[in-house]
């Protein structure tokens, strides 16, 4: 994809996985439009940091008319904890918002949309079931309905000649998380350096299966998809691994015998156990570090 001359728009550019794809995509030499409802800050050259609320179509609007925009990561949403607990805000934002800017993207002429979606769109898979594309959606929450809502409207809007793109994202894990309701999927990396005992709870029963996706691989995923000259499908499952939560517990505790990984009683819900995502592997060749490797390379030890 020619993105020359044109600034590339990352909605929710201050979150976990948007600092992530903003550095990526600066560090390219791309023009990048910092997007989020977050309060601006001092950036590099390359970058715009714009203050702006997806829900408000006036202000998404004076976004397009000042600035040229070639293609859009949308990442901006209510995540799925705070979606259960304010709904309406969740729907505002996660739908209505999201339709807001694949209508700009329509009126303003951009050419590639690639949206983070979510593996909570396939809802809860038996263990032994490994999940491809073709597999049929069945969410069971708010989250997961509004992330296949965007996906069916996208679907509408390649009828205008954009090209929609959505990355189904697991649960995505590394260094600088914010997230209040799962914090253990930073702490696992941040606390590997600990000299002093540290505690990590990770909510989930021994023996589930959870899968995992280091932040920094979710971004190259991302920006290859909104790079790439013409993707032949406009669904891919992230690249993820599938990681029995006791064997997690065990090479934490093993990288740094002073952080201490609790366990707690739930199953994985709401997310399949297993997935396949060649498609993703064999259209792009992609690769991803083992993320027992990303741990070693935390504590320093790889």
């Amino acid at each position: 994809m020619d993105v020359q001359g044109n600034r590339m728009l990352v909605t929710g550019g201050r979150g976990f996985i948007g600092r992530a794809v903003v550095k990526l995509l600066q560090d390219s030499g791309c023009g990048v439009v910092s997007l989020d409802v977050a309060p601006s800050v001092s950036s590099p050259a390359r970058r715009h940091e714009v203050e702006c609320d997806i829900t408000d179509a006036r202000q998404l609007q004076r976004v397009f008319e000042i600035e040229s925009i070639g293609g859009i990561v949308h990442l901006a949403a209510i995540l799925p904890t705070a979606a259960q607990r304010e709904p309406a805000l969740a729907t505002e934002v996660n739908m209505h918002g999201s339709l807001n800017l694949l209508e700009m993207a329509r009126r303003f002429g951009v050419r590639r949309f690639v949206v983070g979606g979510s593996l909570s769109v396939y809802g809860t898979c038996g263990e032994d079931q490994v999940v491809s594309e073709a597999d049929r959606a069945a969410p069971e929450d708010l989250y997961g309905a509004a992330k296949l809502y965007v996906e069916q409207a996208g679907a509408a809007y390649r009828q205008y000649g954009l090209e929609f793109v959505s990355l189904r994202i697991g649960r995505v894990v590394g260094s600088g998380a914010r997230s209040a309701s799962s914090v253990w999927r930073s702490q696992m990396f941040e606390y590997l350096a600990s000299t002093h005992a540290a505690q990590i709870m990770i909510p989930y029963v021994g023996s589930e299966r959870i899968l995992l996706a280091h932040v920094d691989d979710v971004a190259k995923m991302l920006v290859e998809l909104l790079r790439a000259q013409k993707p032949v499908h406009s669904v891919y499952n992230a690249a993820c691994e599938s990681v029995v939560v006791a064997d997690l517990k065990r090479e934490v505790e093993r990288l740094n015998p002073c952080v201490n990984v609790g366990l707690g009683e739930a199953y994985a819900s709401g997310n399949p156990r297993r997935l396949d995502w060649s498609r993703l592997r064999e259209e792009f060749g992609f690769q991803t570090l083992p993320i027992f490797e990303q741990l070693r390379i935390a504590a320093g030890k790889s």
